[in-house]
């Protein structure tokens, strides 16, 4: 499966604050500023291992939504497709600061310029220039017309003859209930080209923690393929004609957990524009991965090509110099 255009983000980045000190939010005096955002991420992960990804959102015009664009020009992100919004705002997050464990975050995103996605918008859309689009289960979150939105651009997808990838990323606290959010995305899954889920969130979406039966339900339905993420242990992946597991890489220190998945389908988006077989694709997944829970920021830690290929041929000093 060989892809040979380039691969479209649709979300919300995000300013983010990331806590210096543990504790509440409130009794932490100081917090360094950085950028976040689930397809964000992705597409910072893509463009450092050598591919071309742009990316559609609406910024407010305001100090967030500048350094958004900055930095995505920095990354050889195309800009080309962000709209501006003058009476909306960009979201930002608060991330705390923990030994183990998930990290508490806060989110100031309601109401921002992102929400206001809409299915015109996605008809609008021009994307001659791409032949993948991958997604994520946040935006659908943000608001009604942001999942009209989803589901238009997935009608879009088709008619284009595009890839379709989506990542759950489920958010419970963005939904109105659980079962709004598990119906929404297991309709949305069954659509998909790749639905690459977690073992946490294939279970909620299932009720099964077996990566065999669930990834059985969702093929049964429609799926092309799905890759259930499972940590350490790497990933579980399957087809109508193949399946298996393959192995994650060791970590000698989880600093931070957020944004392992981004990078994951970096590794697989990008090993498949490379006409890699599903296997490698989930192996190189893993490989940035386990890279990005070694930093703090979301995306911070995500691999250059040279630095992938050392870390995973198991070259010691696989690090850049000037990124260590």
């Amino acid at each position: 499966m060989k892809m040979k255009k380039n691969i479209l983000l649709i979300g919300e980045p995000m300013g983010l604050f990331i806590a210096q000190q543990e504790g509440d939010f409130e009794d932490v005096e100081s917090f360094l500023l950085r950028t976040c955002g689930a397809e964000f991420n992705v597409a910072i992960g893509v463009t450092r291992l050598g591919h071309k990804a742009g990316y559609f959102t609406k910024l407010g015009d305001d100090p967030f939504g500048k350094k958004i664009v900055n930095m995505m020009k920095a990354e050889n992100i195309s800009t080309e497709l962000i709209q501006f919004s003058e009476d909306r705002s960009t979201g930002f997050m608060f991330k705390g600061k923990v030994e183990e464990g998930n990290p508490h975050i806060f989110y100031f995103r309601k109401n921002s310029a992102a929400s206001t996605l809409s299915p015109e918008d996605m008809k609008a859309l021009d994307v001659t220039n791409y032949d993948t689009i991958h997604m994520t289960g946040i935006t659908p979150a943000l608001s009604d017309s942001c999942r009209e939105a989803t589901e238009e651009i997935l009608i879009k997808a088709r008619k284009n003859d595009m890839f379709f990838t989506f990542d759950p990323n489920l958010r419970t606290q963005l939904w109105q209930d659980k079962k709004s959010m598990v119906d929404y995305i297991n309709s949305i899954a069954v659509k998909c080209d790749i639905f690459m889920p977690g073992i946490e969130e294939a279970t909620i979406l299932t009720d099964s923690d077996s990566p065999e039966l669930i990834a059985e339900k969702y093929l049964e339905k429609g799926t092309k393929a799905i890759i259930i993420k499972l940590g350490a242990k790497g990933a579980y992946y399957a087809t109508p004609s193949e399946a298996e597991y393959v192995e994650g890489f060791h970590v000698e220190t989880v600093v931070d957990t957020v944004g392992a998945g981004d990078g994951f389908a970096a590794g697989v988006l990008t090993a498949l524009k490379e006409g890699l077989p599903l296997k490698e694709a989930v192996r190189r997944g893993n490989g940035v991965g386990a890279i990005q829970v070694m930093s703090v920021g979301d995306n911070d830690g995500l691999p250059t090509r040279n630095e992938l290929d050392d870390f995973m041929t198991g070259k010691k000093g696989w690090r850049s110099k000037d990124r260590r």
